[in-house]
C-alpha cells in the first residue's frame, strides 16, 4: 500500500565515493574527480533509479591530503550545466558559499542553470569556515561564526528578491508590436543592509521554478535558524534514530516561528552505504576499504574535524573529556562525530573504524534488504523524509543501490516507479513560490 508521504533520494557525488580509498578499488577511475564524464555517468545511473537529484559539495581550496585522496575541485554549477545537457529529469543541486560570493552573481548563476535545465536546480546554501579557503580569498583567518550566518541570511534574502524582480508576465516578445519586455513588470529591489547594497533588478527573467530549491545543512543553532527561515530541504548528519527525530522536530518547530508549515521543509539524512549480497560480503568490502586508508591519514582527519591537536588523541583510549565546540565553524560534523564516540563509548581507534574514513555521516553495512529496512524505519517514523546517499565507491556502489535496493523500496510502496513531473520541485513535492508582486496586485 502506498503512503501519502513519498520517500526522497539524492546521490551525493563525492568524487570516487564516500570512502577516501574508493579511487583505489578495482574498477574505479583514479581521475574520476576531474572527469566530467564521471559525473554524467553517475547522474544517468541515478536518473535510471528515479532519484530526486544529484548533489555536489564544493571546496575552493585544497584542505585535505591531496597526496593520498581525490579532492573536491571542479566548480559545481559548471559541472551540473554539462550534466543537465545529458539528462532529462533528475534534479541538480549545487553548493555555493555565501561567505566568498556576492548575491547578484549567485542569483544569476542559479537562475541561468534553472533556465538551462528546464527547472531542475537547487542551491545548497553554505558558509565557509576553514582557514585554507579564507586565505584564498585574501583573509588571514575565517570569518567568525555569527557573522558568517548573519551574512548568509541577508545574502539569501537578496538572492530571493532578485529572482522575484521579474514578474511572470514581464517578458512579452511581441514581434508585431516590437515590444520585448514590459519594463513596468521588472522591479529594482533597492536593497541596503548591513552586508550588501544591491539595487537590481536582475538581468535574468524569473527562473522556471520561481526560485531554485533552497537547501541547507547547518547543525549549529545559527545554521538551524537559517534553515528554518529559508531552506526547503535540509541535509542532516544525525548518527542515531533518536537524534534524527529530535533534529526534525526542532527544525519544524523553528520553521513554525517563521510562519512556515510542516510540509514546507524536508529533512534528508546523510547515509553512507556499503552493500553486499550477504552481510559477510558487505563487511569484507568494508574491511577492504578500511585497510586501504592509512591510519595516519584517518587520525589527522579526525583531529581536523574535532579541531584538537592530534597528539591528544590516544588510539586505544576514549576521546578526551574536554573537547570544546569549535568557535568558528564545523559544528555539524563535530557534533555528529562526538555524539557517535560518546554514545558507543569508542576509543579513538574504534571511532576511526566506525567513521570508515569519513567525517561523521552514518554508515550502514549490509545486504540490500537490510539497507531498505533501515531506510523504511527512519522514513515511516518521521526521522527523515529521505536520504542524501553516499555510496562507498562510485559508480559501482550506486549501481548496486539502484538495481538491488530501489526495487525493494518500490515493492513496499515507499518510492516512485517513475517520474511524474519535470522539475526538482515536482520531485520533492514542493510548491512553486508565488511572485510577491503578483500577490500585491490581488
Amino acid at each position: 500500500m502506498s503512503l501519502e508521504r513519498q520517500l526522497h533520494l539524492n546521490i551525493n557525488i563525492l568524487h570516487s565515493g564516500f570512502s577516501p580509498a574508493a579511487w583505489r578499488m578495482e574498477g574505479s577511475d583514479p581521475r574520476a574527480s576531474f572527469d566530467i564524464n564521471h559525473y554524467i555517468n553517475v547522474a544517468r545511473i541515478a536518473e535510471r533509479g528515479t532519484f530526486d537529484a544529484i548533489f555536489l559539495a564544493d571546496q575552493a581550496a585544497i584542505s585535505d591530503r591531496v597526496d593520498f585522496r581525490p579532492l573536491t575541485s571542479l566548480e559545481p554549477t559548471i559541472v551540473l550545466a554539462s550534466v543537465a545537457a545529458h539528462t532529462d529529469r533528475i534534479g541538480l543541486i549545487a553548493t555555493a558559499s555565501t561567505t566568498y560570493n556576492e548575491p547578484y552573481n549567485i542569483a544569476r548563476r542559479f537562475a541561468t542553470l534553472d533556465h538551462a535545465s528546464g527547472g531542475r536546480v537547487g542551491w545548497n546554501i553554505v558558509t565557509s569556515a576553514d582557514l585554507s579557503q579564507s586565505r584564498n580569498f585574501g583573509l588571514e583567518k575565517p570569518v567568525a561564526h555569527g557573522s558568517r550566518y548573519e551574512r548568509a541570511a541577508e545574502f539569501t534574502t537578496v538572492v530571493k528578491a532578485l529572482w522575484d524582480s521579474w514578474e511572470e508576465e514581464a517578458f512579452i516578445g511581441d514581434v508585431a508590436t516590437g515590444r520585448f519586455v514590459d519594463s513596468a513588470r521588472v522591479h529594482a529591489i533597492a536593497h541596503r543592509g548591513k552586508h550588501f547594497s544591491v539595487h537590481g533588478p536582475h538581468n535574468v527573467p524569473r527562473p522556471p521554478q520561481g526560485h531554485p530549491v533552497l537547501v541547507q545543512a547547518g547543525g549549529s543553532n545559527d545554521g538551524r535558524e537559517l534553515a528554518a527561515e529559508h531552506a526547503e530541504a535540509v541535509f542532516s548528519a544525525s548518527q542515531s534514530f533518536e537524534e534524527a527525530l529530535d533534529y526534525a522536530r526542532d527544525l519544524r518547530s523553528r520553521a513554525a516561528r517563521f510562519g512556515r508549515g510542516p510540509d514546507s521543509l524536508l529533512v534528508l539524512a546523510g547515509l553512507a552505504t556499503i552493500i553486499g549480497s550477504t552481510e559477510a560480503e558487505a563487511k569484507r568490502r568494508q574491511e577492504e576499504l578500511r585497510e586501504l586508508i592509512p591510519l595516519e591519514y584517518s587520525l589527522a582527519r579526525l583531529s581536523g574535524v574535532l579541531q584538537v591537536d592530534p597528539k591528544r588523541l590516544k588510539l586505544d583510549e576514549p576521546l578526551p573529556d574536554d573537547i570544546p565546540q569549535p568557535p568558528d565553524g564545523g559544528h555539524t560534523f563535530f557534533q555528529a562525530t562526538l555524539a557517535l564516540a560518546r554514545r558507543d563509548r569508542l576509543t579513538v581507534r574504534g571511532l576511526i573504524r566506525a567513521l570508515n574514513g569519513g567525517t561523521g555521516h552514518r554508515t550502514i553495512v549490509g545486504t540490500p534488504e537490510a539497507v531498505a529496512d533501515d531506510i523504511e524505519t527512519w522514513f515511516r517514523a518521521g526521522a527523515a523524509d529521505g536520504f542524501n546517499l553516499m555510496p562507498d565507491v562510485l559508480p559501482h556502489g550506486l549501481e548496486v543501490f539502484v538495481d538491488e535496493v530501489v526495487p525493494i523500496l518500490r515493492r513496499r510502496g515507499l518510492f516512485r516507479q517513475d517520474y511524474t513531473g519535470r522539475t526538482l520541485r515536482d520531485h520533492l513535492g514542493l510548491a512553486r513560490p508565488a511572485n510577491p508582486y503578483a500577490i500585491a496586485a490581488e
